[in-house]
């Protein structure tokens, strides 16, 4: 079995996997944080490079602010409790998002962890927090423009690998696989750039419930595809 160097993950179904078991959405959410843990411990055994979960869109400001506040201080104790964990297992954590919307809690609690587990070399995690595609290939958008107004960079110099450079994921590979929980297939503004050659593979398996098997299923259909970049089969 072919393992993808970089794998992406949405995330999708704990509010339905709560609702489904007559139980608060907070519940779902809770589930949730425990399959990161085991998702992550899972990509450590089989040996992929980088993880990154699409944990809160920018869309996900519209929810109603109850579950917004319970989602930020999920994101809190989670940091809290699995940073010493993510040292101990070699794991290095970065953020890619804007982090400016994100409260000032959940701001410390990311610098420190990431501070803390910058010498990981095990596994690249990278959560996705207040995030949008489109939100990213703007801001750097943006900086370049910037560069450009400031003299500092030429129109012409924007070639496809400067722009990748100002993304907020400029440190890793472009995901190999994206993985979709809860039975929704599409992408939802989640890595637009990145993903132009990932392959994508959809479960309806609700996220709570997605495990190490489930993972390894999806390796394996990675595995049997034919990734030609453009070109054709030899």
């Amino acid at each position: 079995m072919e393992i993808p160097r970089h794998i992406a993950i949405i995330m999708d179904g704990n509010g339905r996997w709560a609702q489904r078991r007559l139980l608060p959405r907070a519940a779902g959410h809770r589930e949730g944080a425990k399959t990161v843990r085991r998702i992550v411990e899972a990509c450590c055994r089989l040996g992929v490079g980088w993880l990154t979960l699409y944990a809160f869109s920018t869309e996900n400001w519209k929810r109603p602010q109850a579950e917004v506040d319970a989602l930020m201080a999920l994101l809190s104790r989670f940091l809290v409790a699995e940073t010493p964990d993510m040292i101990a297992n070699g794991i290095c954590l970065r953020v890619i998002g804007d982090q400016e919307r994100l409260p000032a809690g959940v701001c410390r609690n990311l610098k420190e962890s990431c501070e803390a587990t910058a010498g990981g070399k095990s596994l690249i995690l990278t959560l996705a927090l207040s995030y949008g595609g489109r939100d990213e290939i703007v801001r750097a958008a943006r900086k370049l423009a910037a560069e450009v107004q400031a003299g500092r960079l030429a129109p012409d110099g924007i070639s496809e690998a400067v722009f990748a450079e100002a993304l907020d994921s400029a440190a890793c590979p472009d995901p190999d696989l994206l993985i979709r929980t809860g039975g929704e297939q599409r992408i939802s503004n989640f890595l637009l750039w990145q993903m132009a050659y990932g392959e994508m593979v959809f479960t309806t398996t609700l996220w709570p419930d997605f495990d190490e098997m489930d993972l390894r299923a999806a390796c394996e259909e990675f595995s049997r595809r034919s990734r030609r970049f453009g070109r054709i089969s030899a």
